[in-house]
């Protein structure tokens, strides 16, 4: 077998070198260039993504609670008997302006959801379609919760890219599975809360 040599340096050499980088440990250590430290830059929310107790958010839980952390983009779910609880990474709104906390509930549970854009969003995005039926292409995902507000839910999405982040155009998103396992839980008449 035949090795190729580059400006008189073959693979046996470039191999040997690294051997002895290697070995050689922190002697060569401070010769190699690193990035700086972004930790003071970095901002983490990880902190936030926690388990929650529901006794500070609802005086109880009839018909179960969810409660949607917009700061650190979690929904908690817990069941009617306390029995269950969820944790969930989501999207949240863009915008503050988007944004509606405070208390509402699940008033209907659609699997395989239609999508129409609300008259702000063909405002803002008149290229948007009119009407987007179920499937792959439908922005509201494989389930939808819809609560007692107008234009508001809980939904899926296709778009995986979109949790985690300030991304929806006032919803709430979830992956697909996670709205499923929730769509099974929650109830219609399921208190919310937005904080």
């Amino acid at each position: 077998m035949t090795t190729r040599s580059t400006r008189g340096l073959t693979r046996r050499h470039f191999l040997a070198g690294t051997a002895l980088a290697v070995t050689a440990g922190p002697a060569l250590a401070n010769t190699t260039e690193m990035e700086p430290d972004l930790t003071d830059m970095v901002r983490r929310n990880i902190s936030s993504f926690r388990a929650l107790d529901w006794h500070p958010y609802f005086s109880n839980l009839k018909n179960g609670a969810i409660l949607v952390d917009t700061t650190s983009r979690a929904l908690h779910f817990w069941s009617e008997d306390g029995s269950i609880y969820k944790l969930y990474p989501t999207s949240v709104p863009l915008s503050e302006d988007l944004t509606r906390r405070g208390r509402t509930s699940v008033v209907r549970k659609v699997e395989g959801p239609e999508w129409r854009p609300t008259p702000a969003m063909k405002q803002r995005n008149p290229e948007w379609p009119d009407y987007v039926p179920p499937g792959p292409d439908n922005p509201l995902g494989t389930h939808a919760l819809y609560l007692g507000w107008t234009y508001y839910r809980i939904h899926g999405t296709h778009d995986t890219r979109k949790i985690g982040r300030r991304s929806s155009n006032g919803c709430i998103g979830l992956y697909n599975e996670h709205i499923a396992e929730l769509f099974g839980l929650a109830k219609v008449g399921t208190q919310v809360l937005l904080i």
